[in-house]
């Protein structure tokens, strides 16, 4: 990530946002203006939206101009379709398309998960849960605060099951589990590392192979905790990295299929439903990118209830 960050002082004090950012940047001012609109502009930590806004001296400004190898004000790709996979008074549940954030980024407002279904409801909407930006598959989101009170608290208190499915390199064995604490990775900024060596936190995720052969493995992966990058660093610490996942290693194609982005997807989420407390089981179809190991492998698209958690012959 790009950022420039400058202090309010001096002639600074009492400009406008916009002007400032141009000034000391060395912008023109619509430039800089385009800037604060697309939700690039923070002020003493806050994001800025009205270009106008004078300053105080004193107030830290911080401006991304580039996120994730690109501009700030590169033009967004346009939105996908929002496929809905259950909704009632309380509840929605979507699936998440891979490429799309969960939620506004610092150098970006607009074109997130949160965006695209708070357009469709025509109200914001309480995100609980997040997966990563190329990770796809079930999101839920509450339709109230109370009900997205209620449904943090599943995800809180250990009681959503989540089911993943993931193609990854060669040698996982038959099943197991994986408990090992996560930190971040200090000699690799963005990633962690999944090792007893260092102070991390907790992090256990049960697995159970479903096909094995000489390029790759399709594995489904129940989590019992959701750390950040926990199932890419699980099976990183398996010698077997997620196809596609550049930052932890897993190679680009397998058995002469591509894997164009990271290929691990939410399949199936099961939590109780915060009006009736009653179990909601929500799928998303396995994606075409995923469904090409599907059909190599010979496999069945995965449905049904999660399984029990536990390792092997649990």
């Amino acid at each position: 990530m790009k950022r420039r960050t400058f202090r309010v002082e001096g002639a600074l004090v009492g400009k406008a946002v916009a002007a400032a950012v141009a000034s000391e940047l060395g912008l023109a001012e619509p430039r800089a203006r385009e800037l604060v609109d697309v939700g690039a502009v923070y002020v003493a930590g806050k994001r800025s939206r009205d270009a106008k806004a004078r300053l105080a001296a004193g107030q830290v400004v911080t401006v991304v101009l580039e996120e994730g190898g690109q501009s700030s004000l590169a033009e967004a790709s346009p939105a996908p379709d929002l496929r809905v996979l259950y909704e009632d008074a309380d509840v929605i549940a979507v699936d998440k398309p891979a490429g799309v954030t969960a939620q506004p980024t610092e150098g970006r407002v607009g074109g997130s998960l949160v965006d695209l279904v708070g357009e469709k409801l025509g109200r914001a909407a309480g995100l609980v849960h997040r997966l990563d930006r190329e990770t796809s598959g079930v999101t839920v989101f509450g339709k109230s605060a109370e009900a997205t009170s209620a449904l943090a608290a599943e995800f809180r208190e250990g009681r959503a099951r989540k089911r993943y499915v993931a193609v990854t390199g060669p040698g996982l064995p038959p099943s197991g589990t994986v408990d090992l604490p996560l930190s971040k990775d200090p000699s690799r900024p963005g990633r962690w590392r999944a090792t007893r060596a260092a102070n991390g936190v907790p992090a256990l995720t049960d697995f159970h192979t479903l096909f094995t052969g000489p390029a790759f493995c399709v594995v489904e992966l129940l989590p019992h905790t959701g750390r950040t990058h926990q199932l890419r660093a699980h099976l990183t610490a398996l010698g077997a990295p997620i196809l596609g996942d550049a930052r932890y290693g897993g190679l680009p194609r397998a058995g002469g299929v591509e894997a164009a982005r990271c290929l691990l997807h939410a399949q199936a989420l099961e939590l109780g439903h915060p009006r009736t407390g009653k179990v909601l089981r929500v799928e998303a179809p396995v994606p075409e990118d995923v469904m090409r190991f599907f059909a190599a492998a010979g496999l069945p698209e995965l449905t049904g209830p999660i399984r029990a958690w536990g390792p092997a012959g649990d």
